[in-house]
């Protein structure tokens, strides 16, 4: 991701790539930059923001593991530098923000629903931060709508069987080699169902969100969850 990041960067007319830092380089060729991208990990995520935080550095976040707690500890920080703008997207597909906002819409007509994600085997969270931005938007239509629980008799489960329990919606993580990004979303209800998916093919499919992203941050201050709001 951080290579597509610097070719699509680079290829922009309206930007400029000021530094390109990779696991174990030193920070220090980013001062002077408007906007850093991070695609990193969890573990090494809240270290980068801090520091642009400190040196007045706008943030677009494309690295998974941002629970509510985790995005809370973001906007917390924020609260100190309201000029900086941060954008965190668990997916900068077009295709994928707007699956999310399709589900949404379906979630209020559906008796029942489940996620499929699919992602490459080198992944290292699991379920993907898509699958779980798309469960809670899920979760928070049905509330919205009245509905209650979904039917489900199991009584009997080896673990891991149903999938992960995120709001009362069920995630299923796919892990094989061959594949990049994707999601499927089912819902059913007496006599149909719907299936909503989505594929990435080529890490390419992510750069017009991630450049929307910093175009847009810049004159964004505060956090920014999704690229919803920066595609209207």
């Amino acid at each position: 991701m951080g290579n597509e990041v610097c070719k699509a960067v680079g290829g922009a007319e309206d930007m400029e790539l000021v530094a390109a830092v990779d696991d174990g380089d030193g920070r220090d060729t980013l001062e002077g930059a408007q906007v850093v991208v991070d695609f990193t990990t969890p573990d090494a995520v809240f270290g980068n923001i801090d520091w642009c935080l400190e040196h007045g550095v706008n943030l677009v976040v494309g690295t998974s593991g941002f629970t509510t707690e985790r995005i809370e500890l973001v906007r917390d920080k924020l609260a100190a530098r309201p000029g900086i703008g941060i954008v965190i997207a668990p997916n900068f597909a077009i295709g994928a923000v707007l699956l999310m906002e399709f589900a949404a819409k379906a979630a209020r007509h559906f008796e029942s629903v489940e996620i499929v994600e699919m992602h490459h085997p080198k992944k290292i969270d699991a379920p993907s931060g898509t699958a779980l931005r798309t469960a809670r938007i899920i979760a928070e239509a049905r509330a919205e709508a009245g509905l209650g629980a979904m039917p489900d008799a199991t009584k009997e489960e080896m673990a891991g069987a149903r999938g992960s329990d995120v709001e009362g919606v069920r995630v299923h993580a796919l892990r094989a080699t061959g594949l990049v990004a994707h999601q499927e979303v089912l819902f059913g209800t007496a006599g149909e169902t719907l299936t909503l998916r989505h594929d990435s093919y080529d890490r390419v499919s992510f750069m017009p969100g991630v450049l929307l992203a910093v175009r847009s941050v810049i004159t964004r201050p505060g956090l920014t969850v999704g690229l919803d709001a920066l595609l209207g």
